[in-house]
């Protein structure tokens, strides 16, 4: 997958019109997107007191769509103030403001500002683990014709990762997980999996439809606040008694179903941790399809983009492939820097100002220019809060320093900072799953 996406041709390195003419984001879908995240910036530079210096950072920045939209959005003090950089494997878009850098790294540390990750996190690359007949998770290995067979037992840290994160099933087997690993006891009774390797991520899984198999309840890490229905769940701990010797099999005698699917996310939570820690004060936000402890599909949810269209995932470097987060784990893997939160687009561009409400019919006879406009805004406002859409996409914003004791208590009673306020504090509460 990351030679697919990232190797020499591979999709995300190719200059050209880039993602937009493959698939569609929240970003394309209107400007208002970026007048909310101009909205989020503007906050958070009031938090921080308005430093000289203002760092804006796009991870997965495309062709600076986002960047160029929120530069044209804020005031123009906090403009000139403002750093603003793209994080992209692809080469500097020609006629790009100048105002804006550009490179493959996040540029240093110590950054004072807004980190903000926009359908980054679903294109770093994940292997896929699939269970056997005999109820071993082992990885997919996927030839460059999108052809696969399954490979070695998962073992070691992705093993581990898939008994707290995403246990496959009763009776699921695990194998080989490394010392003081132990076994995990899955949600249904089985023995979490574990199995290593590092071949490509497989070439067929199903689609998670939006809004699909929801959950009320709410359990998180310490520190990690999740809205209702994004279940945070800390991990499943084994049953009393049950241990498992490094190298040896666990079972419960019954056999997983074959062909269950899970994509572990070790690099994932790595990636979100290595991106967080070059924030010094400000906040970091994660944006993208996702799927929390409880509603993790069990077929997993890789597939492909071309044109336009979803495609067969074949990693022969003209699709986009990608697969859902497990954004409450990456909450998980950052959550020692401050309070977290995960909500869903819809409550979170809310409390940014996006309402999506329709102009009152009085306006079409005073100004029906404006009134057209409105409507047209209006529009757009609701696909970006589309709860069977866009809207149900996961939020996770992490707060780095910031509140004068640098846990972001203060944040939460910020008048001048409303939209922050909300999202990190009891407002920002949501309903229903994240991601699709």
């Amino acid at each position: 997958m990351a030679t697919a996406l990232y190797g020499p041709g591979g999709f995300y390195r190719s200059a050209g019109p880039g993602p937009a003419a493959h698939f569609r984001t929240s970003v394309h879908a209107s400007p208002l997107y970026a007048r909310a995240v101009a909205r989020l910036l503007t906050e958070v530079d009031t938090v921080l007191g308005t430093p000289p210096a203002l760092d804006f950072v796009d991870i997965g920045a495309g062709r600076g769509e986002l960047l160029t939209g929120v530069l044209a959005a804020l005031p123009p003090a906090t403009a000139a103030r403002v750093r603003p950089y793209g994080v992209e494997r692809a080469p500097r878009p020609e006629g790009l403001d100048a105002r804006i850098g550009w490179g493959e790294e996040i540029p240093g540390h110590g950054l004072t500002g807004l980190l903000f990750a926009n359908e980054w996190l679903d294109n770093v690359p994940v292997d896929v683990v699939e269970t056997d007949a005999e109820g071993v998770a082992r990885i997919v290995l996927v030839a460059p014709d999108g052809s696969e067979r399954l490979g070695e037992p998962v073992s070691g840290a992705d093993a581990e990762w898939l008994v707290r994160w995403w246990p496959m099933g009763e009776g699921a087997v695990c194998s080989g997980a490394g010392a003081g690993a132990g076994a995990g006891v899955g949600a249904g009774g089985g023995v979490g999996s574990g199995c290593a390797g590092a071949g490509l991520r497989g070439a067929a899984g199903r689609r998670v439809e939006p809004g699909g198999g929801a959950g009320p309840e709410v359990r998180a890490e310490p520190g990690v606040r999740a809205e209702p229905g994004l279940r945070a769940e800390p991990g499943v701990l084994a049953e009393p008694g049950v241990q498992v010797e490094p190298g040896l099999r666990a079972e419960l005698g019954v056999l997983a179903e074959p062909g269950l699917r899970a994509e572990p996310g070790t690099g994932r939570d790595a990636a979100w941790a290595a991106a967080v820690s070059h924030l010094g004060r400000g906040l970091a936000v994660a944006v993208d399809y996702a799927h929390s402890a409880h509603t993790r599909p069990a077929f997993g949810t890789l597939t492909g983009f071309r044109a336009g269209r979803e495609v067969a995932p074949v990693p022969d470097g003209t699709t986009d492939l990608t697969a859902h987060v497990a954004l409450d784990a990456c909450a998980a893997a950052t959550a020692h820097h401050g309070p977290a939160t995960l909500t869903r687009q819809r409550e979170a561009l809310r409390a940014l100002g996006l309402a999506g409400s329709r102009p009152p019919l009085s306006l079409a006879s005073t100004d029906p220019a404006a009134y057209v406009r409105a409507l047209a805004g209006a529009g757009e406002a609701s696909e970006l809060t589309d709860p069977a859409g866009l809207g149900a996409f996961g939020w996770l914003l992490q707060t780095v320093g910031l509140g004068a004791d640098g846990t972001g208590t203060a944040v939460r009673a910020m008048p001048d900072a409303p939209g922050l306020s909300a999202l990190l504090g009891e407002e920002a509460r949501g309903e229903g799953e994240a991601g699709r």
